[in-house]
């Protein structure tokens, strides 16, 4: 029982590690796209702008792919782990939520790859900046009921192993 607590708790902090350089990855999504939206007169002459929106691009598209290879698969391995049906079920609904911004961002990446017509970037930024927020939220959301609600019960489980393994 020890040996398994153990085991729950390595692979807690590993996916705690995992979600923590995500975040930081979103961090710098953020950072990137605040950059672009400072800018109020996109210019395809000048380069720095269009450097600015590869890097967007680049960052963004990078962020998803390892939310979804990677962070997804960690947090329902660690709900399995846990035998946290409800919780599963949460985040298959929550997928589900996050889909269409998956979509929008790779729309928007595909559509800025293929141009030089930085016309309607303003207003493609806007659409694809409330599918990050809405995207963020259900993100937040599944971190909360995948992971984080599990490090009460390791806690309370610890405690047990504790008070049992005390002497009498």
């Amino acid at each position: 029982m020890l040996k398994d607590l153990q085991i729950l708790e390595q692979h807690w902090g590993g996916v705690s590690d995992i979600v923590d350089r995500w975040l930081e990855e979103r961090r710098e999504l953020l950072v990137k796209y605040c950059d672009l939206i400072e800018i109020h007169d996109f210019d395809s002459a000048n380069r720095g702008h269009g450097d600015k929106l590869q890097r967007f691009c680049e960052v963004m598209v990078d962020y998803v792919s390892v939310g979804h290879f990677e962070v997804y698969e960690e947090l329902v391995k660690e709900a399995k782990a846990f035998s946290d049906k409800e919780g599963l079920k949460t985040g298959v609904d929550l997928m589900d939520r996050i889909q269409p911004s998956t979509e929008a961002v790779l729309d928007f990446n595909d559509k800025y790859l293929a141009t030089d017509d930085l016309d309607s970037l303003a207003r493609d930024l806007s659409v694809v900046g409330e599918a990050l927020e809405q995207r963020f939220e259900s993100e937040d959301k599944m971190i909360e009921v995948l992971h984080n609600a599990h490090l009460e019960q390791l806690q309370d489980n610890a405690q047990r192993l504790d008070s049992s393994s005390a002497p009498a």
